[in-house]
């Protein structure tokens, strides 16, 4: 009996130590097993927080205060009145040199005309008539046929033919002449005076410029940039308009000159036929 109760107790107390170092070892695996648990709920929630893509960055437009723009917004009614001067100037300039190249080209090739086909001609007439209606050349032969036909009656009677139809052919070629020089006076006004209007404008820019300066009482950068930017830009736009004046008054009259001599020698010869006495033989035969 003493034997089976030592057995007993024994049992229980082998089972007391048992279960008291199995509790720790099962809690540690109880929070080893909830921790994981844990994180991967939070890395659940944080992946299933949609993070908002970065905006992109805004991108501001920034006028400059010191352009051309600017120049018109805050110029006066003087510094408008400058640039709106040489616009126009501008404007004169380019408009007379794309028109008096379009006359010279054309009267070139009337010329080439007459020289293929007047001079071919049976008669004088009948070679002013071959002559388109517009060309220069016919107007020169007209008028040179015209005097032939009007010299007479008591006052002609005292110029000789030879000087009345010089006189005439002479009157057309500088007719013509004139007709090319038109706008070329303007040209060389606009080149000559488009840098002082640009320079009057950059007096009026650098007197806004000590205008700021004396209110402010400082002569900071910020103060003088604008009116000296003006002052500028005004110099640059005047330097602009008045070269290509310059140049396109050299250009043009250096291509006058060159129409001109086909014009005169075409008038030359011109005369010398009429003299020759061929329009009188003409007349008697109608």
């Amino acid at each position: 009996m003493n034997k089976m109760m030592k057995t007993v107790r024994l049992f229980a107390l082998t089972s007391i130590l048992a279960g008291t170092s199995i509790l720790p070892v099962s809690s540690v695996f109880a929070e080893e097993t909830v921790t994981p648990t844990t994180v991967q709920t939070t890395e659940n929630v944080n992946n299933s927080a949609h993070t908002p893509p970065p905006q992109p960055a805004s991108t501001q437009v920034v006028h400059n205060p010191y352009g051309l723009e600017a120049l018109w917004r805050e110029g006066d009614i003087v510094a408008k009145s400058t640039l709106f001067i040489l616009v126009l100037m501008s404007i004169g300039t380019w408009y007379i040199m794309v028109t008096k190249f379009i006359q010279q080209a054309k009267i070139k090739r009337q010329g080439k005309e007459a020289e293929a086909k007047f001079w071919d001609a049976d008669s004088i007439d009948h070679a002013a008539e071959i002559l388109n209606e517009t060309s220069a050349y016919r107007f020169i032969a007209e008028k040179g046929i015209h005097s032939t036909k009007k010299h007479g009656g008591n006052l002609l009677e005292r110029i000789d033919f030879n000087t009345w139809v010089t006189i005439s052919i002479q009157r057309a070629i500088d007719k013509i002449q004139s007709h090319l020089s038109g706008g070329l006076a303007f040209l060389a006004t606009v080149g000559s005076t488009a840098p002082f209007v640009g320079l009057f404008g950059t007096v009026w820019g650098i007197y806004h410029a000590l205008t700021a300066i004396g209110i402010s009482g400082q002569a900071s950068i910020d103060k003088v940039a604008g009116p000296v930017g003006e002052a500028l830009i005004m110099t640059a736009i005047g330097l602009a308009v008045a070269v290509p004046a310059v140049l396109g008054y050299n250009w043009l009259t250096r291509r006058n000159k060159a129409v001109l001599d086909n014009v005169r020698t075409f008038g030359s010869d011109l005369h010398t036929v009429l003299l020759s006495g061929e329009i009188k033989n003409t007349n008697d035969l109608k």
